[in-house]
């Protein structure tokens, strides 16, 4: 794989860190990254969703807001992407600078939003991916100003049931009105219903296969909050969790300028705070549920420390902010070497391992 991130990093600190984005995207949509080739070693395999995935290693919702690269993203080496945030109609965002860089603490701060291009454009992009490259789940999430949150979600079901590996009920945002409306456990349940009903209706009528369905909770919840979003997953029979999304805590740790601004912070600052609340959803789930473990992943000792926590696969986007894309090469290695060395034949085996 030709990483040129080297080439380019030092000009990252002149850029403002939303345009570095954009930057990246351009450069995918473009072809200037050489895909990944280098096979998967089977160790590396594992079971998500009802599918057996190459390897572990996904990409976060958020990169890829509006599956402009969805193609290029899979090439990369990643075991399965998720694209958007995705609302109904299509939505500007929160007013700009919105996305901070923290070189210091290898983390970023983001207020963006939701900024997409709307359900329609972005279901039509999913028609033209390769469907045979892997497996895509779409984050979804509700219009700001919406007066009927429910039925964004209701909305956005029916678009995406045909088109969709899997579908994430994103319940955890920090950055907008109807960010965390359904984090308490009634109006859970109440949605989960709803949603379910959606699904299976439009699934027969498409004559499909149901896609999975997964929520994404928050890092910042009380015990009382655990119980009750553990309890109603294993209760609506929902496919799965992914834990979690960004945290509106502020680590004493934080050096960088920007370590104040108001939004979700992520990479490493937030891994021990996510990882707890993975291995206290897999004990509360009784690892039964299927758990994607997220937030501060930079190195295949992280990845494998969620692993062994419960999840039974993992996603990544702030490190490659400091690390480039290449991170995904060396993650597969190193934690190939990680899973042999403990003597897993395959990943596998080792989900949920720190509690056995």
């Amino acid at each position: 794989m030709l990483d040129l991130y080297p080439l380019i990093r030092p000009a990252l600190p002149l850029m403002d860190a939303e345009q570095g984005h954009r930057m990246a995207l351009w450069a995918l949509r473009n072809g200037l990254l050489r895909p990944e080739t280098t096979p998967n070693d089977p160790v590396l395999t594992t079971s998500l969703l009802g599918r057996m995935l190459p390897n572990p290693i996904g990409l976060a919702a958020g990169f890829d807001k509006n599956a402009l690269v969805i193609n290029a993203t899979q090439s990369m080496g990643f075991g399965f992407i998720e694209i958007g945030g995705v609302t109904p109609r299509p939505q500007a965002g929160n007013p700009r600078p919105r996305l901070f860089r923290l070189s210091e603490d290898h983390a970023v701060i983001n207020r963006m939003g939701f900024n997409n291009d709307g359900m329609d454009a972005i279901a039509h992009r999913l028609t033209q991916r390769e469907k045979a490259a892997g497996m895509v789940g779409v984050n979804m999430a509700s219009n700001s100003d919406s007066t009927d949150p429910a039925n964004d979600f209701d909305l956005l079901v029916e678009k995406f049931t045909p088109l969709a590996d899997y579908m994430t009920i994103d319940i955890s945002c920090p950055n907008t009105p109807n960010g965390k409306v359904f984090q308490s456990k009634a109006p859970l349940e109440g949605l989960l219903e709803r949603l379910k009903a959606t699904r299976a209706r439009v699934a027969q009528q498409a004559g499909i296969a149901l896609p999975c369905m997964l929520i994404k909770s928050a890092p910042d919840l009380t015990d009382q909050e655990k119980q009750d979003i553990a309890q109603v997953t294993k209760a609506a029979g929902i496919d799965g969790m992914i834990v979690s999304n960004t945290t509106i805590a502020r680590p004493d740790s934080l050096r960088s300028r920007h370590r104040s601004e108001r939004g979700g912070l992520s990479g490493r600052p937030l891994f021990d705070m996510s990882t707890r609340l993975l291995a206290d959803m897999y004990k509360l789930t009784e690892g039964k549920v299927p758990l994607i473990g997220v937030g501060g992943i930079a190195s295949a000792a992280d990845a494998y420390e969620k692993i062994r926590q419960g999840a039974s696969a993992v996603q990544l986007y702030s490190a490659m902010v400091f690390q480039g894309p290449h991170i995904v090469h060396k993650m597969k290695h190193d934690l190939a070497v990680l899973l042999k060395r403990d003597g897993f034949a395959n990943v596998g085996v080792a989900v949920g391992a720190a509690h056995r």
